[in-house]
């Protein structure tokens, strides 16, 4: 079940709908919320920093004055932290919960958020919700899709999912054909296993090249009204430090429902 959720909160009120979309996740599973700032750590002493540091502890302070009387309206157990630290600190504290929420990056405002995407979800060992920037209401679970292409991760976002897939109305396994899933289990094993927890679903696939993996998914959730994704969250070591996968960095970018990933 899904009791304890953490999400960052953001500091421009255009983008509060993150705040609303989690608040919406802890109602449906009646849900303890714990919204997150950061006064990031940099090596220059603050007081060198001047206005720019008192602006930036003031949006957050604002954030947190926006969060604290919307978690009143909603009457959800709920509270807030402004915290100094790093991108690394948050997916730290997400591992003392059940999930964490992070709304997408948006070049066009200069709010980069992949960095704290990236930590969330290789380092907490818990799954992650990302917001993408154009959404405009609170969870809703009428049509999951499920990618399945028979991965470690693929198969570790789906159990990590079950929650929110037994509340769904409609649950699909979508897988994308081509040569690395030919040899993996297939759509109808994973079926299998998502009926013994009372889940029927539909399996669909199609046919697309390693490298159109992201667009095929895309197009996909396109063509129908999609309320939530789940798909495994790719990445591979660099330098000790992971880095996105094709796919999961093209879903990242261009993303049009909410994405549920684990890794």
């Amino acid at each position: 079940m899904i009791k304890n959720i953490i999400f960052h909160l953001e500091r421009d009120p255009s983008r509060d709908i993150v705040r609303d979309f989690a608040a919406s996740i802890a109602g449906t599973f009646a849900a303890h919320l714990t919204g997150v700032i950061f006064n990031f750590a940099t090596n220059i002493p603050a007081d060198a920093l001047g206005d720019l540091f008192t602006e930036s502890e003031a949006e957050a302070r604002g954030a947190i004055d926006r969060f604290d009387l919307a978690m009143k309206h909603h009457d959800l157990s709920a509270e807030s932290r402004l915290v100094f630290g790093t991108q690394k600190t948050f997916s730290e504290m997400a591992r003392c919960f059940d999930l964490s929420i992070i709304m997408q990056s948006d070049d066009d405002t200069g709010v980069n958020n992949s960095i704290l995407i990236e930590a969330a979800l290789f380092d907490s060992g818990r799954p992650l919700i990302i917001v993408p920037r154009i959404q405009q209401a609170g969870l809703k679970l009428d049509r999951v899709v499920c990618c399945w292409d028979g991965s470690r991760t693929a198969a570790r976002a789906i159990n990590d999912a079950l929650p929110l897939l037994k509340k769904a109305s409609a649950v699909e396994l979508f897988t994308v054909e081509n040569e690395k899933t030919e040899q993996a289990i297939g759509g109808t094993e994973i079926a299998r296993h998502l009926a013994r927890h009372d889940i029927k679903v539909a399996v669909k696939t199609m046919r697309a090249a390693d490298t159109d993996v992201a667009s095929a998914i895309l197009s996909h959730v396109a063509d129908g009204s999609t309320s939530l994704l789940v798909m495994g969250g790719y990445g591979h070591s660099r330098l000790r430090e992971f880095v996105f996968g094709g796919a999961t960095r093209g879903m990242l970018s261009a993303m049009t429902v909410p994405v549920f990933m684990s890794h």
